[in-house]
């Protein structure tokens, strides 16, 4: 890898490199080796995520090196860079009509897709169901046994390079409608409620405290989570602006993912 990782980090540089024909294989290499879920464009070292930015990049420089192409399915037709994920069958995935997932995006056996979109660099593993209309973006990474609900939107993230993807760790639950993106991590087990927004600089409030507890970018383990309003000072006034709401912690009765919903249910919360 630390020859594929220098040329890339080449190709980086100068972009006419992409004419050649060992970068071009270096790099549809990388792009397959993503497919297999062999290497990730983000980790876990520990405790700490880790961003691979040399894959973000061959990410971003594969779309050059590719020409546009008429595909068809059936009645439709799709005009595009980008191949789409095959085999499913013998991939072990249940995709029903008409979820759509690039090549380049890991989908491990067991994961369930219902009409819904994953993009190239996504990494999703065991057990999961990504619900219908719901998207994952470009290099998000969706643990284990999780439940993004019907609509919910994963944001991707290629630039810049060294801007971590949103992460869903082993177990959430992700509530109808929620939107994640800008690398916000939701840790293991947590649960949101729906219409939850979270950005980079959304206000993450724990309230099941005596005073409340202020963080942004990252939801504990085991959170409930339910979208909620913060006041903020303007030139024009104060107005309310949204922020996140802990209120709560998922209980052991919550542990099975057919139970999920209980956990909102418990604090009388919108699934």
């Amino acid at each position: 890898m630390k020859a594929a990782r220098m040329i890339v980090e080449e190709a980086w540089e100068h972009r006419e490199k992409l004419n050649e024909p060992k970068t071009i294989e270096t790099i549809e290499s990388i792009i397959a080796m993503l497919d297999r879920g062999e290497i990730r464009a983000a980790g876990r070292i520990g405790a700490e995520w880790r961003v691979n930015e040399w894959i973000k990049k061959a990410v971003i420089l594969y779309f050059p090196i590719r020409k546009m192409e008429t595909t068809l399915a059936g009645p439709l037709e799709f005009h595009d860079k980008m191949l789409l994920k095959r085999d499913y069958s013998a991939l072990g995935i249940r995709v029903v009509p008409h979820a759509v997932a690039r090549y380049g995006a890991y989908i491990a056996r067991g994961v369930v897709l219902m009409p819904s979109y994953v993009n190239i660099g996504a990494y999703i593993d065991s057990g999961t169901m990504i619900d219908t209309w719901a998207t994952v973006g470009s290099c998000a990474q969706i643990g284990q046994n999780v439940h993004l609900s019907g609509g919910v939107g994963i944001g991707g993230v290629l630039e810049p390079v060294q801007a971590s993807p949103v992460i869903i760790e082993d177990g959430c639950f992700i509530g109808s409608r929620c939107i994640i993106v800008e690398g916000v991590r939701v840790e293991q087990e947590a649960v949101l409620g729906a219409n939850v927004v979270l950005t980079a600089s959304t206000k993450i409030i724990d309230v099941t405290g005596h005073t409340p507890i202020e963080t942004i970018g990252v939801v504990p383990r085991r959170a409930v989570v339910i979208p909620g309003t913060t006041t903020k000072t303007f030139p024009a006034g104060d107005y309310q602006v949204p922020c996140a709401l802990i209120i709560g912690q998922r209980k052991p009765s919550t542990d099975l993912k057919t139970s999920l919903n209980q956990a909102l249910r418990e604090y009388e919360v919108a699934v």
